[in-house]
C-alpha cells in the first residue's frame, strides 16, 4: 500500500507549529520573507513552497 503524499490537516498543524517554534527560537527561514512576517506566516509559506526542513513519519497499522 502506497503512503499518502498529501498531509492531513492534523499533520499540517503539527508541522507548521513545530517549524514556527524553530523560527521563533532563531532558525533561519528557508524562504524570502519580509521583516514584518511572524513565525507562523513564514512556516506556512515554507510549507506552500515545499521547503520545510522537516519530515513526517507515519506509523503503518
Amino acid at each position: 500500500m502506497a503512503s499518502r503524499k498529501k498531509l492531513t490537516r492534523f499533520e499540517k498543524a503539527r508541522v507548521i507549529g513545530a517549524r514556527a517554534l524553530q523560527l521563533s527560537m532563531g532558525a533561519k527561514p528557508q524562504v524570502e520573507a519580509s521583516a514584518s512576517s511572524d513565525a507562523i506566516d513564514i512556516a506556512i509559506l515554507e510549507l506552500k513552497e515545499n521547503k520545510l526542513p522537516l519530515d513526517v513519519n507515519r506509523i503503518k497499522k
